[in-house]
């Protein structure tokens, strides 16, 4: 599937401010076999005075931006085409659940794809006792990995309510969960920390997600979001697989990978510091344009 992306991230302060510094991770991730850039651009209104594009340990773009003069707004504009193939797995390849930790014990590298990096607590990812009971209430006896985080999927999409004003960017995940609404980001949030529980390696995926409109509606310029999933290793064999709970789904074509990382801490969007006073407004817009419908 080929897409045209675009983001839209505006700040306007009642005060000037004097400075600020910015990482951003906006731009869609290189994934061979699965998801081609195949261009991206990150532009700044005005311009910044300092600017570093790199890609962090787990191959995320990432671009550093710093402004040391005045200023009063500010404007991004992200731009990319992106060729996404990916189909959920067709046999299920995994190990019992019983049998995967001499997977994890065998996987001798500390790469970026290494489960290592993702079985124990992370800055946003802390063990809770009723996340846990919670988890193993959903894995039966027998249960491969693949079927046991499919379970774990399910239940989650099945228990929580989807409430965008019931929690913030800094809830935990045992405040979400025990309240049983959030956003995706308490979905994706809550789901790692039950995989963690129960022994299945688990990160956290940022990205875009393609809408579809109600039949006969159009559809709407700007209403997309950026979007939060899980993704899960399922052993030697079938290695990561993508899940996003908020939706009750195997990931495929209409996830858009941004960044990968342990939780939101490794990949969020936006992340820095600025010296001002007074309000803030900030703004943001996503359009994700199969290109069918762009020609």
């Amino acid at each position: 599937m080929l897409y045209d992306i675009t983001l839209r991230i505006s700040y306007a302060f009642g005060k000037n401010a004097a400075s600020g510094r910015q990482i951003l991770r906006v731009q869609p991730k290189e994934l061979p076999g699965r998801q081609r850039v195949i261009a991206a651009s990150l532009t700044f209104t005005p311009r910044p005075d300092e600017r570093v594009d790199r890609f962090d340990f787990f191959g995320n773009p990432t671009i550093e931006a710093a402004y040391h003069h005045v200023w009063s707004e500010i404007a991004l504009v992200m731009q990319a085409r992106v060729r996404r193939s990916v189909a959920p797995p067709a046999l299920d390849l995994s190990p019992k659940l019983e049998q995967l930790a001499g997977d994890i014990e065998r996987y001798r590298r500390l790469d970026a794809a290494s489960p290592h990096h993702f079985t124990g607590a992370s800055p946003r990812i802390a063990p809770d006792a009723a996340i846990e009971r919670y988890a193993r209430q959903q894995c039966q006896p027998g249960m491969t990995v693949f079927e046991a985080v499919l379970a774990l999927n399910a239940a989650l999409y099945r228990d929580m309510t989807f409430d965008a004003d019931a929690t913030d960017v800094n809830t935990p995940a045992s405040k979400a969960f025990a309240h049983r609404h959030g956003v995706c980001q308490d979905f994706t949030h809550i789901m790692i920390t039950a995989l963690r529980a129960v022994g299945i390696p688990a990160g956290y995926v940022s990205g875009f997600l393609r809408t579809i409109p109600p039949e006969g509606k159009p559809r709407l310029e700007g209403a997309d979001a950026m979007h939060a999933w899980v993704r899960a290793w399922c052993g030697a064999d079938a290695g990561w697989v993508e899940f996003d709970p908020t939706n009750g789904l195997v990931v495929a074509n209409d996830h858009i990978v941004v960044a990968i990382g342990r939780d939101y801490a490794d990949v969020s969007p936006v992340k820095g510091i600025l010296k001002t006073a007074g309000a803030q407004k900030t703004k943001q817009t996503v359009d994700v344009l199969p290109l069918e419908e762009a020609v």
